[in-house]
């Protein structure tokens, strides 16, 4: 096993923008605006494939069924059945994301036959103007949400919140989210899903229609007493390592995050599952059986189960991880 790079799976939308290229570093194929880059995912929506080394042109899929354990680790098989349990992006909302909701594995398995979509948005870079929806306000009740939003009444609807570069945001499923002003850019841990419930998409039109809505569904989810839980560097404990700090983000029910700021080398912890690494600035190398993969802003390693490596120069790394 050797830390494995994905090639990217981009994605247009109508919100997107070019900050993939412009600030991370990535050639996207055509002169379209793209929303998103699948990094790491086994979704049939956007599956990864190896982009070097032995495993050149497999899909994760393929090796996930060739290794089982051996890449993911024998506790994540056990837990997920053998499937990949998360997926991983960046996100370029350079306009309005439309207002939307996930559900929970419950409802999603039953209706959609997929798992529900748990995620956590970390803010890579925020125009000074970014406001975000994240929840419904107080006292919002499913009779009151029905009844306007289908009438485009959305006013008192929801709680509107200011982001800044270095804020996560753990989105569980049935909290309301959307971004309302400015732009944003965000790497994404998430669920193996892509089930979204539309709820309003500002009136625009793809190829002449408006996109379809899902109120009824979306009704259905809404936890109308979900409020966001928002960290930011400030507020975030840091641990001092040997060539390296850590802010530990999130320890959820479905993924962990910590920060890697590394500033010289540093040996990371073995895990008995795989982890991924994306690499929001800098730049340095990724050191496994005395092999280098070089590491800059952008990038994305997915790292097998119980895999030894060492970190080098100066980066900054969010570690997602079961």
């Amino acid at each position: 096993m050797y830390p494995l790079k994905f090639k990217k799976c981009f994605i247009e939308k109508i919100w997107g923008g070019r900050a993939f290229e412009e600030v991370l570093n990535m050639n996207l194929p055509t002169t379209s605006l793209y929303g998103e880059s699948w990094e790491v995912s086994s979704h049939s929506n956007g599956m990864s494939y190896v982009k070097s080394g032995k495993f050149a042109g497999k899909s994760l899929e393929e090796l996930i069924k060739e290794f089982g354990s051996d890449i993911l680790g024998e506790e994540v098989i056990e837990r997920f059945n053998g499937k990949f349990p998360v997926l991983i992006k960046y996100l370029d909302v350079n306009d309005r994301l439309s207002v939307q909701v996930h559900p929970n594995d419950e409802y999603a398995l039953r209706v959609e036959n997929e798992f529900g979509k748990s995620e956590a948005w970390y803010i890579i870079e925020a125009s000074d103007d970014a406001k975000l929806i994240m929840g419904t306000k107080d006292g919002v009740t499913k009779e009151e949400f029905l009844t306007k939003s289908k009438n485009n009444e959305f006013d008192s609807l929801f709680n509107i919140i200011s982001v800044k570069k270095g804020d996560c945001i753990n989105i569980n499923p049935g909290l309301v989210h959307a971004s309302l002003e400015g732009s944003v850019l965000i790497c994404e841990t998430q669920q193996n899903s892509d089930t979204t419930y539309r709820i309003y998409d500002f009136d625009r039109k793809v190829n002449g229609k408006l996109r379809e809505l899902h109120l009824d569904k979306a009704a259905d989810v809404i936890n109308f007493d979900e409020k966001p839980v928002i960290t930011s560097d400030n507020s975030r404990i840091s641990i001092k390592l040997v060539g390296a700090s850590k802010q530990e983000i999130i320890r959820g029910k479905y993924f962990h995050i910590d920060k890697l700021l590394v500033d010289g080398v540093f040996t990371d912890e073995i895990n008995a599952n795989f982890k991924v690494y994306s690499i929001l600035d800098g730049s340095g190398a990724i050191l496994s059986s005395g092999n280098r993969y070089d590491a800059v802003k952008g990038d994305t390693y997915f790292i097998p189960a119980r895999l030894k490596v060492k970190i080098e120069g100066k980066v900054e790394i969010l570690k997602s991880f079961i």
